[in-house]
C-alpha cells in the first residue's frame, strides 16, 4: 500500500460517517457498507484526500477523476471534517498579499470584464436554474420567517422583508441594481406600487424580466435594462435603491467607488439596502483549503468576498451612513441546502438540459457548489449580511419627528407593520 494511501485510510477512519473507496482497480478501503461510496478514476485524488484540500477534490470531481455515491449532505460532513484546520485561517493574507490582491481587483473589473464574468455565471442555462429555484427565480438568500416555510414562502418572506426596510410607497422611484430575473423589481412593482427600474449584465436576465414586465401589464413604470451599473444617469436620482447579491461582483479594490456611485443615484435622505455574501474572516478575501479557487475556477469567476466590517467601512468613504444591520447566515444555509436538494432530485433533467463533456462539467460543479456552500454557512466561514443606509446626514435637529424626505425613521417599528 502506498504511503498516499495509508494516510487516507487512517483519515477515513477518523471520519463522523463511515466512507468507502473504490480503487481504479477495483480494491477497496474503507467500510463495505458505507454511506459514501467515492469510486476513484485518478490515484492523484488520493493526494487531495491526504491533505485535507477540499477545493482540489471539487475540481476532480468536476473533470471527473473520481464519482460519488451518497447523498451531498453527507458528502459535506465528510469534507468539513477532513480539513485540517478552519479555511478562514488557511486563507490569511499579509499586506504584501493584500496590495497585490487589491491590484488584481483593480484589474479584474472592467466594464467589459464584468460583462463576460456576469454572463459566464448567469447566462448558463434559464431552463437549469429553474429545475432547482423557486418559481420567481430568486437566486439570493431566502429569509425564513417561519422555521417551516418552504423556499419558495421564504423566498416571498425575502422580498417582502427587503421592501418594508426600504419602506417603499406607492409612486416612489425605485432601482434594483443586479435586478437577476426581476423577482424583487417585480415584487415592489405589484405589492408597493413604485416606479421601478432594474439593471443586469445578463442577457439571459434581460430577456425574461422583459417578457414577465410584459406580460403583467407593467411596461408604464417598470424597466429592465442591459447596463453596467457604472453608467447609470445620475441626474434623476431615485428615492429607495436595493443591490442584492450584487456587490459580491464588483471586487474589493472597487467597493468605495460603487457605495459612492450609489449614494450619487439617491436623493438626499433616501435609502439604500446592500444584500449580500461577506467572509467569516476579516484578512481574507475568499477561503482557504483551495474552496475559493474553486468557486473562481467554475462558478464565479471575479468574485471577492469582504468582511462585514471592511463592507462598513467602504460604506462610510463612500458617503453613506448605517442605519440598520442583520445578519442572515443561517437562512442562506438553509436556502443553500433546499436549492442543493432540488437539484440532486432532479439530475436526469439537469444532465438533460446541460447537455454534453462541458454540461457534464458544469453540473458536477453546481452539485458540488451548492452543497459546499451550505456547508459554509453552517460552519460560519461565509456570512450574509444586509446593510440598510442612507447618504451622511446634514446636522438637521428634528430627525425624530419624521421630517419631509427623510426616509428613515430612526425606529424599526415601521417594518413590521
Amino acid at each position: 500500500m502506498s504511503s498516499v494511501l495509508s494516510v487516507v485510510e487512517t483519515k477515513l477512519a477518523s471520519l463522523p460517517l463511515p466512507v468507502q473507496l473504490v480503487m481504479p482497480d477495483g480494491q477497496t478501503v474503507g467500510e463495505p457498507d458505507a454511506a459514501v461510496r467515492l469510486v476513484i478514476k485518478d490515484r492523484s485524488t488520493l493526494a487531495h484526500l491526504a491533505a485535507g484540500h477540499v477545493g482540489g477534490l471539487g475540481e476532480d470531481y468536476v473533470e471527473g477523476k473520481f464519482d460519488v455515491e451518497g447523498s451531498m449532505r453527507d458528502l459535506m460532513r465528510l469534507a468539513a471534517a477532513i480539513l485540517p484546520g478552519s479555511p478562514i485561517d488557511a486563507a490569511r493574507i499579509g499586506r504584501l498579499t493584500e496590495l497585490i490582491r487589491r491590484l488584481v481587483s483593480v484589474w479584474r473589473h472592467s466594464i467589459e470584464r464584468d460583462a463576460r464574468q456576469i454572463q459566464f455565471h448567469y447566462d448558463l442555462s434559464d431552463d437549469f436554474y429553474a429545475l432547482w429555484l423557486d418559481p420567481r427565480r430568486v437566486y439570493s438568500c431566502a429569509y425564513f420567517r417561519r422555521p417551516d416555510m418552504t423556499v419558495a414562502e421564504a423566498q416571498e418572506a425575502k422580498l417582502d422583508h427587503i421592501c418594508r426596510k426600504l419602506d417603499l410607497k406607492a409612486g416612489e422611484r425605485f432601482l434594483d441594481v443586479g435586478a437577476g430575473w426581476g423577482g424583487l423589481l417585480l415584487w415592489a412593482a405589484e405589492n408597493y406600487g413604485v416606479d421601478a427600474t432594474g439593471i443586469t449584465l445578463s442577457r439571459n436576465q434581460h430577456a425574461h424580466v422583459n417578457r414577465l414586465i410584459q406580460e403583467k401589464g407593467l411596461q408604464n413604470r417598470v424597466r429592465m435594462e442591459l447596463l453596467d451599473y457604472r453608467k447609470l444617469d445620475e441626474t434623476a436620482p431615485y428615492d429607495k435603491i436595493a443591490s442584492v447579491g450584487m456587490f459580491e461582483h464588483v471586487g474589493r479594490a472597487q467597493l468605495e467607488a460603487y457605495f459612492s456611485k450609489l449614494r450619487r443615484l439617491l436623493r438626499p435622505g433616501g435609502l439604500i439596502l446592500n444584500h449580500g455574501i461577506t467572509a467569516g474572516g476579516v484578512d481574507n478575501a475568499e477561503l482557504g483549503a483551495g474552496m475559493g479557487e474553486f468557486i473562481e475556477k467554475y462558478i464565479f469567476p471575479g468574485g471577492e468576498l469582504t468582511h462585514i466590517s471592511h463592507v462598513l467601512e467602504h460604506m462610510a468613504e463612500g458617503g453613506l451612513e448605517d442605519l440598520d444591520i442583520e445578519n442572515l447566515r443561517p437562512h442562506y444555509a438553509r436556502t443553500l441546502w433546499a436549492w442543493s436538494d432540488a437539484l440532486e432530485a432532479r439530475l436526469p433533467e439537469a444532465r438533460q438540459t446541460l447537455q454534453g463533456e462541458q454540461g457534464e462539467r458544469s453540473l458536477r460543479a453546481y452539485r458540488m457548489y451548492l452543497a459546499g456552500c451550505a456547508m459554509g454557512f453552517e460552519h460560519g466561514w461565509i456570512a450574509l449580511h444586509q446593510v440598510l443606509a442612507q447618504p451622511r446626514p446634514g446636522g438637521r435637529s428634528d430627525e425624530l419627528d419624521f421630517p419631509e424626505r427623510q426616509a428613515y425613521p430612526w425606529r424599526r417599528d415601521y417594518i413590521y407593520k
